[in-house]
């Protein structure tokens, strides 16, 4: 349903396929964790870039929940495509960004699992940490407190884990 629902709303092609790879290091973290929703999971790590079908913009995420809700996902799903930005944005960097003012932290597991594959797929590649740091710092006004929460998901969904 939801390969066929990026293709419908015409995602490129690019952005299918980095969204498949999200969704199989998502799995990937979500083995970790008894209690996770693979289901939602799956569904919010496909769809957490069907807005790039309309902008490639920080925007994409608002719209993606647009889309999304328009085919009656429930708020589990839109709370992952609204929440995978970055490592989540407050409402004073959203407002700074032109988003509408409120949190679009993570804050369910499967939340947090999609941002975190998120990140660590460049194109439809897997990264490391250092990687995606280094990206912010070149990319980002004052990185710091968004290194900061995504080095506190890699420890909470991965490296407690290796321990």
């Amino acid at each position: 349903m939801e390969m066929e629902l990026l293709k419908k709303e015409n995602t490129p092609e690019n952005v299918i396929e980095h969204s498949k790879a999200v969704y199989k290091k998502a799995m990937k973290i979500a083995s970790n964790f008894d209690n996770a929703d693979t289901d939602l999971i799956r569904k919010g790590a496909l769809l957490h870039d069907i807005g790039r079908s309309k902008t490639h913009g920080i925007t994409h995420a608002i719209e993606g929940v647009k889309i999304a809700r328009e085919y009656g996902y429930d708020d589990d799903v839109l709370n992952i495509i609204e929440r995978h930005i970055g490592a989540g944005i407050t409402a004073e960097e959203a407002a700074k960004l032109g988003l509408p003012e409120k949190s679009y932290v993570p804050q369910t597991l499967e939340e947090k699992i999609v941002a975190h594959a998120d990140n660590l797929v460049s194109g439809s590649e897997e990264v490391d940490i250092e990687f995606v740091i280094e990206k912010w710092k070149r990319r980002i006004d004052e990185p710091e407190d968004n290194i900061k929460r995504f080095k506190k998901l890699n420890y909470e969904l991965i490296e407690v884990f290796e321990e």
